[in-house]
């Protein structure tokens, strides 16, 4: 690793830490630490509570079903969290839909922190005064933000430079390129009477022009949408 490269550093702010821990220490993504090519920290949020039972939340004004995620350690966790160069995201079903154009974005900044929310959300002073974005990653309810959050540490690592082992295989991806992958094959060749296209096994020309055909015909059948975009 070139050590003028700072590596990019994700932390994911939580009430429920353990959710997050293991998952961030396994496959790419432990790999990627391990070669200094991210720094990945799960931060627990009741650490800048001050009450014996380390409450993160209380009952809404106004009435209504469930709790809602006090603004005062949100605020002092932010405090000293972050810094000029951070990036401060929480993870909504109110927020912009998370792509994979916008997973490139997130790659390119040097510090993120996903605020997690949990129970029915968050005080919204938080959205107004403390965060820069909002993000959402799909039309539908999680019991807590930091899953969400996970998804996108995921995307946003592999399209490090130097994460995945080939080069390619980012660029390759279903979504890379607004188009959905080719099918992929290996052995046996034949298997229950179900081959291998023969054009993957007769050159290396002929196979690229039969998985360039084959992703814009499953994009064609499948996600049409991707290519009117």
């Amino acid at each position: 690793m070139n050590s003028a490269i700072t590596p990019l550093k994700i932390q994911i702010l939580t009430p429920l830490p353990k959710i997050c821990e293991s998952f961030l220490t396994e496959s790419m993504l432990g790999r990627a630490q391990g070669s200094g090519l991210v720094n990945l920290e799960v931060v627990d949020l009741r650490h800048w509570t001050n009450d014996k039972h380390r409450t993160v939340d209380d009952a809404p004004y106004g009435g209504g079903p469930g709790m809602v995620m006090k603004i005062e350690p949100i605020d002092k966790a932010l405090r000293e969290l972050r810094t000029p160069k951070s990036k401060v995201i929480f993870m909504s079903p109110q927020g912009k839909r998370f792509d994979q154009a916008m997973a490139r974005s997130l790659a390119k900044e040097q510090h993120l922190i996903f605020l997690c929310g949990h129970y029915e959300g968050v005080d919204q002073r938080v959205i107004d005064h403390l965060v820069d974005e909002e993000v959402s990653i799909g039309d539908y309810v999680l019991t807590n933000g930091a899953i969400a959050a996970a998804v996108v540490t995921d995307a946003v690592v592999r399209l490090i430079p130097g994460v995945l082992g080939d080069a390619e295989s980012a660029v390759s991806d279903s979504f890379s390129e607004n188009s959905l992958d080719y099918p992929h094959y290996t052995r046996p060749e034949n298997y229950n009477d179900w081959s291998v296209p023969p054009m993957l096994l007769s050159g290396n020309h002929q196979a690229i022009a039969w998985r360039q055909e084959q992703a814009l015909k499953i994009t064609r059948e499948k996600r049409p949408d991707l290519l009117n975009s």
